[in-house]
């Protein structure tokens, strides 16, 4: 609608959901957030994916810290942590995670820093994914979305992926 180039649409999809995944992280252990580096795929809601493997706490690889059964407890609490805050702010919405995820983001642009967050960017055949904005990992400096990485996903978190770029596709 735009006629913007794809680079320069793009949205918080997975930013907003990374930073309250390496939150409930945080807490679970009782170590800082900026020690824990996490990152959270595909749409908002029920559908993301959060990327077990490559979340770490200093370096160190969760399923090392974290049992893998309240390591799912931790990622099905992400997947609602937005109502969680709805109930406990009981009148409005969540409004200051989406826009700590918006500012963020604009830092990124205006002051070029080539930051590795996961955006909604336009996929053209990443991931299998064709003709949609969905939550990847992405390089976001000045240019806007100046790279979608390409993570190796095991055939499980690439089929979830999907599945999420399917479910927006069909609401669409």
């Amino acid at each position: 609608v735009t006629g913007f180039p794809k680079n320069r649409v793009f949205g918080q999809a997975g930013i907003l959901d990374s930073v309250r995944f390496r939150a409930f992280i945080s807490m679970e252990l009782g170590v800082a957030m900026t020690d824990t580096q996490a990152m959270v795929l595909g749409g908002h809601g029920d559908t993301m994916v959060p990327l077990l493997r490559y979340t770490t706490v200093a370096g160190i690889p969760i399923s090392e810290l974290i049992p893998a059964k309240r390591l799912k407890e931790i990622a099905n609490r992400t997947r609602v942590g937005g109502g969680e805050m709805v109930k406990l702010l009981k009148t409005g919405s969540a409004y200051y995670a989406p826009a700590a995820a918006a500012v963020s983001m604009c830092k990124a642009v205006f002051s070029d820093e080539k930051r590795v967050l996961a955006a909604s960017a336009y996929l053209t055949g990443e991931y299998g994914i064709k003709d949609i904005y969905i939550g990847v990992p992405v390089i976001l400096g000045a240019k806007g979305v100046e790279k979608i990485l390409d993570l190796k996903l095991n055939k499980s978190e690439k089929s979830a992926l999907q599945k999420s770029a399917k479910t927006y596709k069909s609401h669409l």
